[in-house]
């Protein structure tokens, strides 16, 4: 389950029973840390928390300050320095050498736009967007929190006014798939918005319903993403052997994408174990550039009769549809077992989606992740 669905799961389930939560949202980071902007935790009124802002070093005191805020019904903005090896706030080190700012939102049930309920929205609308987080760098002023959910300018969730500034970076920040920081003057003081990229969870569609896809589908649920199965035979695609959580199909082949909302986030693995069954649907997918992965279980040599018959059925693969298509399916990672080549694919699907090399980061002389905000000015 992915962070977000895990808090808004949990939101509810709070909000159902009345009791109080704070949401801890990292607002900013500069230097290293675990966790990036965006990273958010929920803490309810008895200390339990879902989610994380850290591998776990400053989950301790960011406790303690949630529930302070929640005592004042009070957002309020601390920050982290996780650079100072004497600081005992901080505990256990991760050698990060960082300084993270935190915001925590006492959340207002009674506020249907709430920073909880704009996820819930977010995760609801499965539509890229940006979400507005405003802070001051004086920590003992007042803390917005989070305040609109923006996916563009004639479609907005918020409470508050909306400037063309904002709607422009937001508009940007959604092109661009980057999160951002916007600094705005107001009466001699200093807002920030953090504008954080949103994008729906990755969706991958097994063709096939046999023992390893039900493998690869339990571990792809555990990365939060969603699971489309699709098989024409009842015996094998169905509730018995899939989770509640995934969407299972009983279709022919040529029909398969008939029950499939597809879009760039969109990812195919086609192991049904059916050479033609495989081949059915590849031909439909050729049709759909949206589709980023076409990945192929099997041998080289079913991936080069699968190209000599769509040749000898008119059909030319473009360089477009061979950087898409991966066959055979994942990374070289020695995997034998249905798990390990479970998690090969898997790894492959990310780095795909993300542009990443998927090589050993000890290979790598950058920072392990991208600056993807830019640095708050006068810090």
């Amino acid at each position: 389950m992915r962070e977000i669905d895990a808090i808004v799961a949990e939101y509810n389930k709070l909000k159902a029973e009345e009791i109080s939560c704070v949401l801890a949202t990292v607002v900013h980071v500069k230097g290293s840390s675990y966790r990036r902007a965006g990273a958010r935790m929920l803490v309810d009124e008895f200390g339990n928390l879902t989610g994380a802002i850290s591998g776990g070093c400053l989950e301790g005191d960011a406790l303690r300050k949630a529930l302070h805020a929640l005592h004042q019904q009070k957002n309020k903005l601390v920050t982290y320095d996780t650079s100072d090896e004497n600081d005992a706030v901080i505990g256990a080190q991760l050698g990060c050498n960082g300084i993270i700012k935190v915001l925590f939102e006492a959340v207002d049930f009674g506020n249907e736009q709430n920073a909880c309920e704009l996820l819930q929205i977010a995760r609801k609308t499965e539509e890229n967007a940006s979400i507005l987080v405003e802070f001051d760098l004086e920590e003992s002023n007042f803390q917005p929190g989070t305040t609109a959910l923006i996916y563009s300018e004639d479609k907005i969730f918020t409470s508050a006014e909306i400037n063309k500034e904002v709607l422009f970076k937001a508009s940007e920040v959604i092109q661009k798939k980057r999160s951002d920081i916007l600094k705005l003057e107001k009466n001699g003081s200093s807002c920030i918005k953090y504008i954080q990229f949103y994008e729906p969870a990755i969706k991958l569609v097994l063709i096939g319903a046999g023992n390893d896809a039900m493998i690869l589908a339990n571990q792809a649920e555990l990365l939060g993403w969603k699971i489309i199965i699709a098989d024409g035979r009842p015996t094998h695609a169905n509730t018995q052997r899939f989770s509640s959580g995934c969407q299972v199909i009983v279709t022919r082949p040529e029909d398969t994408l008939e029950n499939i909302e597809i879009d760039e986030r969109t990812c195919f693995a086609l192991m049904s174990h059916n050479y033609n069954y495989d081949l059915a649907v590849l031909k439909l997918l050729l049709n759909k550039r949206e589709v980023p992965y076409i990945g192929i279980l099997g041998p080289l040599k079913k991936w080069e009769r699968m190209q000599d018959d769509l040749n000898h059925a008119g059909i030319q693969i473009s360089n477009v549809d061979e950087d898409r298509i991966h066959a055979p399916i994942g990374l070289e990672l020695g995997a034998e077992t249905p798990a390990e080549i479970g998690l090969s694919i898997l790894a492959e699907i990310q780095a795909v989606l993300t542009a990443s090399s998927a090589k050993s980061l000890k290979h790598k002389n950058s920072p392990i992740h991208e600056r993807t905000t830019s640095e708050i000015p006068s810090i």
